[in-house]
């Protein structure tokens, strides 16, 4: 009787220790998708989305996750309210049509308990492509002010314009655009 009462404590224990995948959602007020383009070659132009949201889920254990983000197009900020319009316009983001742009991925690539890589897919208006995110930096440790276990990490992709269909005043403008983004999320 003792070996099955240490026995079922044992497994009970083990099935504790191992982790188990965490759900966290993403925090809007610090997360911030960028995109950047050469200007006729005279400079690096810098915009980014104000609104964004999704879920990331994590298991370092087993070196497994999945990232859905939903980034809100109409909520590009160039820091000019005519330029904004311009971008969401038919020729580039058509934010009348598709109001949103959204990654979904596929695989999650760690090394050690840090996520490395994340393919998917990438949607921008109306347009599926396969991208890999690089991430450059992770952080998982409790928010300080929040009291909860909380992530945050950056990441970066580039992608053609025109093989979103928002090819316009290329070569002008560049055709590649660096992606990145900025997330921080809070444990569910």
């Amino acid at each position: 009787m003792n070996k099955l009462i240490i026995a079922t404590a044992l497994a009970a224990f083990s099935a504790t220790s191992q982790a188990a995948p965490e759900t966290f959602g993403i925090e809007p007020t610090h997360t911030y998708p960028r995109f950047e383009y050469s200007h006729f070659g005279y400079s690096n132009q810098v915009q980014r989305f104000d609104k964004t949201s999704g879920k990331i889920v994590l298991d370092r254990a087993a070196k497994t996750g999945s990232v859905d983000v939903t980034i809100d197009a109409k909520s590009v900020n160039t820091g000019y309210a005519l330029f904004n319009q311009h971008i969401q316009a038919e020729d580039y983001f058509h934010t009348e049509k598709f109001p949103t742009i959204s990654f979904k991925s596929t695989a999650v690539k760690f090394d050690g308990d840090k996520p490395v890589a994340i393919d998917g897919n990438l949607t921008i208006k109306g347009v599926t492509k396969a991208v890999t995110l690089t991430v450059t930096s992770f952080h998982a440790m409790p928010h300080p002010m929040l009291k909860k276990d909380a992530i945050g990490a950056n990441a970066v992709t580039k992608v053609k314009r025109s093989d979103f269909n928002m090819g316009k005043n290329v070569p002008y403008v560049s055709d590649e655009v660096t992606l990145s983004i900025s997330v921080e999320a809070v444990k569910e």
